[in-house]
């Protein structure tokens, strides 16, 4: 007997036994489903960890104005003045290994109009360096530049949903918007960056709802609640080879001088939080591949049972084979080839049902869900392993069998 004839007849059995066969693989369907859809979340929570630094920059560090209650923020405000262009200032000349800052603020009491149409759209005053910093793509017209910074300019650069919202599917290059009391110039539209994302505790918001202006416009033009901050944020980029865990702690100690001991900022390094990223995902990865081993573990049993019962269901089956010429190596083959393919079928019907699972979670959850052929081959690879591993004993006791005594079971 060759591989094939047994692959056939192993096929052929199966399906004289639909029933049987299929709550058999149950536990490799499980088992298979369960690695794919956990290792395609995880692959997904990856990709949208890394899509958010890479937004924010590994190179970059971010000094961050702290949400305070009012009566805390009263005392603070005593003796700090907040995250500020005198912070930015500051790190340029006092913290090695700098290569350029760029403010934020975002104008907090706003409407923005334009041809009698509004929008709700956040607007953000910014350095013109923020499109490098922040990896913005325009689809249309041009970034900030150091004029506009220098000299306040009325000029801004818009998402493409706020361009929508205000002048529908005309050019809106060169038109004039209203935020406030204060007319601007659309001198650049964004292009969209996907969805708004959170990750850490950390918020980035869709540019394609956004509005970019000058950050000394917006300091100049937009009166500011005096217990905020000056600034939201300062982005902080580093110079090639400059260590990011080194730099922050000069950052901090700097900025904790000039606050006079004030914790009113915090810090975020999106390298640190890139090998924190990585560190939870590699224990995710442990603690499902666990899970889902357990369940082709359960699966590999269940198919060592119904082996062994199929044994002893088709004893005098053996017997007869045997005696017209079956040798022991062609009865380990059968019984071995038939637990390969009830592992066979029920990893490919695993693989099935957990790319099932991965688009569902996707589009019920709203959550990116990566399903990669590295998870396929390794849940159908190891689902024919203990299929192999658990057809082996029962195969080995079918070819043991006395042929004569075979031949008189009843």
């Amino acid at each position: 007997m060759n591989i094939l004839e047994a692959f056939r007849g192993s096929l052929e059995n199966l399906a004289a036994h639909k029933l049987r066969s299929a709550l058999t693989m149950l536990g490799m369907i499980f088992g298979v489903g369960a690695v794919i859809a956990m290792l395609s979340i995880g692959a997904g929570a990856e990709r949208q960890a890394m899509d958010m630094i890479d937004r924010m920059g590994v190179r970059n560090i971010l000094v961050r104005d702290k949400s305070l209650k009012r009566d805390e923020l009263e005392e603070i405000r005593k003796k700090s003045l907040g995250v500020s262009m005198r912070d930015a200032r500051a790190i340029v000349d006092a913290v090695p290994g700098v290569e350029r800052v760029a403010p934020r603020v975002e104008v907090t009491t706003y409407k923005i109009m334009a041809a009698g149409t509004k929008s709700k759209a956040k607007v953000f005053g910014v350095s013109h360096y923020q499109a490098e910093l922040s990896h913005l793509r325009l689809a249309a017209g041009r970034n900030l530049d150091p004029l506009d910074e220098r000299h306040h300019g009325q000029v801004a650069v818009i998402g493409s949903r706020v361009a929508r919202d205000l002048f529908g599917y005309k050019p809106a290059l060169g038109r004039q918007l209203k935020i406030n009391d204060v007319w601007f110039e659309v001198v650049g539209i964004l292009a969209d960056s996907g969805t708004g994302t959170s990750f850490q505790g950390i918020s980035i918001g869709n540019t394609a709802e956004e509005v970019y202006i000058p950050v000394t416009t917006a300091i100049r033009k937009f009166d500011r609640n005096p217990l905020h901050a000056p600034l939201d944020e300062i982005v902080v980029r580093l110079e090639p080879g400059a260590a990011p865990q080194v730099s922050a702690a000069a950052v901090r100690t700097l900025i904790d001088r000039l606050h006079a001991g004030a914790q009113d900022f915090e810090m975020v390094v999106p390298e640190a939080l890139l090998e924190q990223s990585r560190r939870t995902q590699r224990l995710f990865n442990v603690v499902m591949g666990c899970i889902a081993g357990i369940s082709l573990l359960v699966g590999g049993i269940g198919i060592m049972n119904i082996m062994l019962a199929t044994v002893l269901e088709r004893t005098r089956e053996i017997g007869i084979r045997r005696a017209v010429g079956a040798r022991r190596r062609d009865i380990r083959l059968q019984f071995i080839i038939e637990s390969f393919a009830i592992s066979l079928v029920g990893g490919l019907s695993g693989v099935v049902v957990g790319v099932g699972i991965a688009w569902g979670v996707a589009a019920w959850a709203d959550w990116p869900t990566v399903v990669t052929f590295m998870s396929i081959a390794l849940s159908t690879g190891v689902s024919m392993a203990v299929g192999l591993t658990s057809g082996i004993y029962p195969a080995l006791r079918a070819a043991e069998l006395d042929p004569i005594e075979a031949l008189h079971y009843e």
